[in-house]
C-alpha cells in the first residue's frame, strides 16, 4: 500500500519532470526559431554575399546576437580574428582612430583593448550599423562614431594610432595580379598615408592579399625620418585574407 510519503515523492518527481520537460521544450523552440531565422536570412542573401554569409561567424563571433550588415559590409569587414590581432598591437593606447569604420568590425576590437576609439564613417547608414553592432559586444561607450569624411576631419584629429582599411574596390580586387596603392579608394594609398602621418607616425594599414609589397614598404622609406615597419600575412582557417602593415611604434609591439 502506498504511503503519504511515497505519494509526496511521486509528486516531487512529477514536478521535476514537468520542469525538465518545460526546459527541453523552451530549448527546442529556441533552436527552431534560430533555424527558421537562419533560413530566412539565407533566402534573402544576394548571390554577391552568399559566400560571405557562410563565413558569418568568422566575421562576427556574436553574429547570432543580432549583428547587422549591409551588402558592402559583408565583403569589406575585417574577419574578427584578424581585427583582434591588429587591435592587440594597440593595447593600452589612449585613442585609436579608425578612418574607415564601415560596419564596425575593427572599432569593436580596438574598443576592447584601448581606452577610446574614434570611428569615422562617411555613410550614415553604415555608421548606424556599426553603433548597433558595438552594442552587441558591449563596447559602444568606448567608441565615438563620427559620420564624415576622414580627409576633411583629419586636420582636427588627435590620436596615438591611426588604422587604415580603405575600400579595396569590392571583390573584384582579387582579379588583379598585383594590387597597387593607386587602386585604393577614395584616394590613392600614398595620399592616404600622408594624411594619417600628419596625425601620428603610428599607423596600421590593412591591405589586399595581392598588394604590391614594394610599394607598401616605400611608405616607410619615403617618410622623414623613415618609419619602422613590419608586414604580416593574415590567415583565417589556412586561407590568406589580407596583409597588415604596421608602421612606427605599432611595428615594435
Amino acid at each position: 500500500m502506498a504511503t503519504a510519503k511515497d505519494s509526496g515523492v511521486v509528486l516531487a518527481r512529477t514536478r521535476k519532470q514537468r520542469k525538465y520537460l518545460k526546459r527541453k521544450v523552451k530549448i527546442w523552440e529556441k533552436r527552431r526559431a534560430l533555424k527558421v531565422k537562419k533560413l530566412k536570412e539565407k533566402a534573402n542573401v544576394t548571390p554577391l554575399v552568399k559566400k560571405y554569409w557562410l563565413q558569418r561567424y568568422d566575421l562576427f563571433s556574436k553574429y547570432d546576437g543580432g549583428i547587422k550588415l549591409d551588402e558592402e559590409g559583408w565583403f569589406s569587414v575585417t574577419p574578427e580574428v584578424i581585427a583582434a590581432r591588429q587591435a592587440r598591437r594597440c593595447t593600452g593606447a589612449s585613442v585609436v582612430i579608425d578612418a574607415f569604420a564601415g560596419v564596425g568590425g575593427n572599432a569593436i576590437q580596438f574598443a576592447k583593448v584601448c581606452h577610446h576609439v574614434v570611428a569615422i564613417e562617411i555613410d550614415p547608414k553604415k555608421a548606424a550599423l556599426a553603433f548597433h553592432n558595438a552594442k552587441i559586444y558591449g563596447v559602444q561607450d568606448h567608441i565615438d562614431f563620427i559620420v564624415g569624411d576622414f580627409f576633411q576631419l583629419a586636420p582636427f584629429l588627435k590620436g596615438d594610432v591611426v588604422f587604415l582599411s580603405p575600400p579595396w574596390g569590392g571583390p573584384s580586387y582579387k582579379a588583379k595580379e598585383n594590387f597597387t596603392l593607386d587602386l585604393l579608394k577614395p584616394k590613392d594609398g600614398h595620399s592616404l598615408f600622408q594624411v594619417a602621418q600628419a596625425i601620428t607616425p603610428n599607423i596600421i594599414m590593412f591591405l589586399p592579399r595581392n598588394i604590391d609589397l614594394l610599394q607598401a614598404s616605400e611608405l616607410s622609406w619615403l617618410s622623414s625620418p623613415p618609419l619602422d615597419i613590419e608586414i604580416k600575412e593574415n590567415l583565417v582557417r589556412g586561407y590568406l585574407k589580407g596583409i597588415t602593415v604596421y608602421f612606427g611604434k605599432a611595428a615594435l609591439l
